[in-house]
């Protein structure tokens, strides 16, 4: 599994928001991070989630640590990103 950086676009695979993507906002410790939807976007609102609840993707934007929903949702639309992290996907489980 590839380190966990700020920016990593992840799909949840536990949980009711299972197969949905998310951008990780934050690193909190070595099990937790912050990660948001953003929820105008895929509806998974900010919070901590255990890293194992994530699979990392390859992609990644360009954003600064702690960064708004609305500078995400930018930085998205700039990455061309945007439509692609709205579809829901099936979590491939370890």
């Amino acid at each position: 599994m590839p380190a966990m950086e700020i920016g990593t676009i992840c799909v949840k695979v536990v949980g009711r928001e299972a197969g949905k993507k998310c951008v990780v906002v934050d690193l909190i410790d070595k099990n937790f991070i912050l990660i948001t939807g953003p929820k105008a976007v895929t509806k998974i609102k900010r919070r901590r989630t255990n890293i194992n609840h994530v699979e990392p993707t390859t992609d990644k934007i360009d954003i600064n640590r702690g960064a708004t929903d609305d500078e995400i949702t930018e930085a998205l639309k700039t990455a061309g990103k945007l439509e692609e992290m709205s579809q829901t996907v099936k979590p491939a489980l370890s």
